[in-house]
């Protein structure tokens, strides 16, 4: 006979979803009541399981499926805890693990360590990156699957900037591949999501419910240098760059897979060698690399084609072949679309770099604003005082053409 339950008022039937693997796993279906009485009789509600209603408690080597007559919804995994291991059988897992993590492989045994015992746990936003084809970064997002199962999920740009985020806002980890979140508002969100510990989830059809948060997000890009926008004193990215596989095979991947057992068992009964410094565990020091470095500068660099386009944008809309702006005027165009950035740094690219002085004098500042009585729109101005650089339709085009 089939297995339902009723969480709160509502039913759900168990079932075995095949997969695209070919494998089954089980989920839980809403089920209408008179649909259950139709095919099993009324009797059978008294013998369903009744609970008060859903929980979020994720476990990896603690797992109970019902805590204080709440569902828990994260998901059993079925790995076997017991099995016997030592670095023999391991040793392709370690030599991979030594491939991603390098000189940082200590820290990087300790971040899966931390990830598998103390799952709620703050850890930094984990980037992998590389120009380079065979790196191995898509291989350890997979790997990754096989371990936490269904507590994991694989999106893509457009699913983390959804508004609909039930599918991964319980999950243990979300990874990004072929990462590119480069505007401020996905560099804030993912900011904050990765220390925040409660989210608002939402779903089709469904009001928001504010829910435990303890994903961790895992990047992978090919674009090392602005994948996303990042402030030189942030501390919450830990950026490496992933070198080739230079022994890459078939046999190599399938050996990973085989190893999980006995690499799970491994994790459960690892100690952790680094204190818990900081908020996310370690510190800015341990996790720093040149990759961040470069990350940092590339968001830099940004900079200057993100001004050139507002610049260009404004001569446009305004129909003018020279426009006058201060450092407050361009600090405001570009605050809403860039990741946090000083009117000194863009005075200082403005001067230092396109060789222009503000001189202070008194400048028409441009807008637009609807025409009384109708719903067209006209381009208005007001006279300033101000220190202004003169910027010229045909310096702006040669610049961007650059």
């Amino acid at each position: 006979m089939a297995e339902y339950i009723r969480i709160g008022t509502s039913y759900f039937k168990k079932v075995k979803r095949p997969t695209t693997s070919g494998d089954l796993k089980y989920t839980l279906l809403s089920w209408n009541r008179q649909t259950i009485v139709d095919d099993h009789g009324k009797s059978h509600l008294e013998d369903i399981e009744k609970y008060e209603g859903f929980i979020v408690k994720p476990s990896h080597n603690n797992y109970k499926l019902v805590i204080d007559n709440f569902y828990n919804e994260y998901k059993p995994l079925s790995h076997d805890l017991n099995i016997d291991y030592n670095t023999g059988s391991i040793f392709i897992t370690l030599e991979f693990m030594d491939h991603i993590f390098s000189e940082q492989l200590e820290i990087g045994l300790d971040y899966l360590t931390i990830l598998w015992l103390y799952p709620t746990q703050i850890l930094p936003i984990f980037c992998l990156v590389s120009e380079e084809r065979n790196t191995g970064k898509t291989t350890f997002l997979n790997w990754l699957k096989l371990i936490f199962e269904e507590n994991m999920t694989m999106n893509k740009n457009e699913d983390f900037r959804s508004r609909f985020n039930s599918d991964w806002s319980q999950k243990i980890i979300v990874a990004i591949d072929e990462v590119l979140l480069d505007k401020r508002e996905d560099s804030e969100r993912i900011k904050n999501l990765s220390t925040s510990q409660t989210f608002k989830t939402e779903a089709k059809g469904i009001d928001k419910l504010e829910t435990p948060f303890f994903g961790k997000f895992i990047l992978c890009s090919n674009n090392e240098n602005n994948f996303i926008l990042i402030d030189e004193n942030e501390i919450r990215y830990w950026v490496r760059k992933i070198p080739p596989i230079t022994n890459y095979s078939d046999k190599f991947e399938k050996k990973l897979i085989e190893e999980i057992p006995q690499f799970v068992a491994f994790l459960n009964s690892r100690k952790i060698q680094s204190e818990n410094k900081s908020r996310m565990w370690f510190t800015k020091k341990q996790i720093h690399t040149k990759a961040l470095e470069n990350l940092v500068k590339g968001t830099k660099a940004n900079l200057e084609k993100e001004l050139l386009y507002v610049i260009d944008d404004m001569l446009e809309e305004f129909e003018l072949k020279e426009i006058k702006l201060t450092t407050g005027d361009l600090h405001d165009a570009i605050k809403d679309s860039y990741y946090k950035v000083s009117q000194f740094r863009i005075m200082q690219l403005v001067k230092e770099k396109w060789k222009l002085d503000n001189p202070n004098s008194s400048y028409d500042k441009y807008f637009k604003s609807v025409i009384p009585g109708s719903s067209e729109w006209q381009i208005s101005s007001t006279n300033k005082k101000g220190r202004c650089y003169t910027f010229k339709r045909d310096f702006i085009k040669n610049l961007l053409n650059c």
